[in-house]
């Protein structure tokens, strides 16, 4: 088997408080893979950076928005493109919140942006973005205050 190398990107699936609705973004038609699907927040990590700081770079970059980094949602691996060892990338999926959408302004990595209920996230069965929804509504039902507001002052990082 060839070997390649791994790289590390997050997503980040934000909600509202105001509704509790999450934030599905479609990608630009111009993106070199994947253009015209669905997702979240994503991007790869530079060197010397921590996955929350990635967090809070993307989702300004994205979405001109800062966020709190409520809780870590999943891990996954999947290949960026053709299943080839070069494109092999690990992901760490962050449930972030914000007050409101007051201000939020797309980047030109999308073309669309839609607030959803978990309901409304109409994806096939085994797709990654409606396990991630799903995942989101358990963890957040169970997380208790007391840890929230731990993890926002505290964050991720060792």
């Amino acid at each position: 088997m060839a070997v390649g190398r791994f790289l590390a990107m997050v997503g980040a699936l934000v909600w509202r408080h105001t509704d509790g609705k999450y934030l599905l973004l479609q990608r630009s038609a111009t993106k070199d893979v994947a253009a015209g699907q669905w997702e979240c927040v994503t991007g790869r990590l530079e060197q010397g950076e921590s996955f929350g700081q990635v967090v809070r770079r993307e989702t300004f970059e994205e979405l001109s928005l800062d966020v709190h980094i409520e809780c870590v949602l999943g891990t996954m691996h999947f290949y960026r493109g053709d299943a080839l060892p070069e494109h092999a990338m690990v992901g760490v999926h962050y449930g972030c919140s914000i007050p409101d959408a007051t201000g939020m302004q797309l980047s030109d990595e999308h073309g669309a942006a839609q607030w959803v209920t978990a309901a409304q996230a109409l994806f096939p069965a085994g797709h990654w973005l409606r396990s991630l929804i799903a995942r989101a509504e358990v963890v957040r039902g169970l997380m208790p205050h007391e840890l929230r507001q731990f993890y926002l002052q505290e964050g991720f990082e060792l």
